[in-house]
């Protein structure tokens, strides 16, 4: 029998959604190895199985503490920054984990090279924009906010987003408008302290220009990827984009995420939409277009089983782009599968458990698993 090995966080939400899906397939309980395990430089821990029924799922480290630490340093685990060492922690981390899988005659359900282009905004721009997929402007590289406005004078932009080259959850993000006059409006949720920026669940706004130079020097160090800001569409008031999961090179889940501020993370005050509010603005043949632009966004990672496109929804609700591409984006309790899809009725790490099976085992299509239920 196929049994998984996971490599997460042991209590984690992801983890015990993940074993949940297991058991709804019939599997056995997943053998959770410790992102802390690995990041001491102990071995993954995977399992031998000469016959190839060991599958090997790469998780997110989560919010734990003590891995936090051991990818970015000690600090404090809400801080801004540390993401030139967590990349290469991480990337490190990867590669032992691709090593043992080999080594114990097991498979990799994601490719690492893949997750590594992911958590890299700069590069997962340039292998989007080669492919043809949609993506907003990028500005060369900046290390200063003085560069940085050189960069954006020189482009004609005056309004950009600016993101640490390997965050995450919008830490660091910063939404930049300038206008005549010296106006400047930096929203962010990062919140300027003693000893540093540390993330915040409140949304905050900069109106000096000392302020904002002082923010985007702080997080240049880290690397900055800069795009032209993309004029969102609007529901209600408020503004919108949508996570779509595609599994297996299919879009099988949707969420439209909504605010009253440029960033949409449901955890800074963003909340879920209604999505067949969204496919009825955006008529059939819309919503048809974007889901084709988040398949061949997924096109562009076909090592990976399973990622999470953040799909920007232009103004005028006829254009599109990509705004990242998660490898872990699946986190999205109580959504099920799209309608007419394979995955209907399914959550995300249901449907994953049954498309890995799948194609691991060389079924013709997914009838062989079609007993996995919620």
């Amino acid at each position: 029998m196929t049994s998984f090995t996971l490599i997460a966080t042991p209590g984690d939400r992801r983890a015990d959604l993940f074993a949940a899906a297991c058991r709804a397939c019939g599997l056995p309980e997943p053998h959770v190895v410790p992102w802390t395990d690995v990041l001491t430089g102990g071995s993954a821990s995977v399992r031998a199985d000469d016959d190839g029924n060991v599958l090997v799922r790469i998780d997110s480290p989560g919010e734990d503490a003590r891995a936090d630490a051991l990818l970015r340093g000690p600090g404090d685990p809400a801080r801004v920054g540390g993401g030139v060492r967590w990349y290469r922690t991480f990337t490190d981390a990867l590669s032992r984990i691709a090593a043992d899988t080999r080594r114990a005659g097991a498979r990799l359900v994601g490719d690492v090279d893949d997750v590594a282009v992911m958590c890299d905004k700069r590069r997962c721009h340039a292998r989007l924009q080669a492919a043809g997929v949609p993506v907003p402007e990028a500005l060369p590289s900046v290390g200063s906010y003085a560069q940085l406005r050189d960069r954006m004078a020189e482009a004609g932009m005056r309004r950009v987003f600016v993101k640490p080259a390997h965050g995450s959850s919008a830490s660091g993000v910063v939404a930049l408008q300038t206008a005549p006059g010296g106006r400047i409006k930096a929203v962010t949720s990062a919140a300027r302290t003693a000893t540093g920026y540390v993330n915040s669940l409140r949304v905050r706004t900069y109106n000096t220009e000392p302020d904002v130079a002082h923010l985007i020097d702080a997080l240049a160090p880290d690397g900055l990827h800069v795009e032209r800001w993309f004029p969102k569409a609007a529901v209600d008031g408020r503004v919108f984009d949508l996570r779509v999961v595609v599994i297996a090179g299919e879009p099988t889940h949707a969420v439209v995420r909504t605010s009253r501020y440029p960033m949409t993370n449901l955890h800074l005050g963003g909340a879920r939409g209604d999505l067949a509010a969204v496919r009825r603005a955006l008529g059939e043949d819309g919503w048809a277009r974007a889901l084709d632009v988040c398949a061949r966004t997924a096109a562009c990672f076909p090592g990976s089983l399973m990622v999470g496109v953040d799909l920007l929804v232009g103004a005028d609700r006829r254009r599109f782009a990509v705004a990242e591409v998660n490898a872990f984006g699946d986190l999205l309790p109580g959504l099920t599968g799209l309608p007419g899809t394979w995955a209907e009725g399914l959550d995300t790490y249901t449907a994953q458990v049954r498309a890995a099976l799948a194609r691991f085992s060389a079924a013709p299509a997914y009838a062989e698993v079609g007993a996995c239920t919620t």
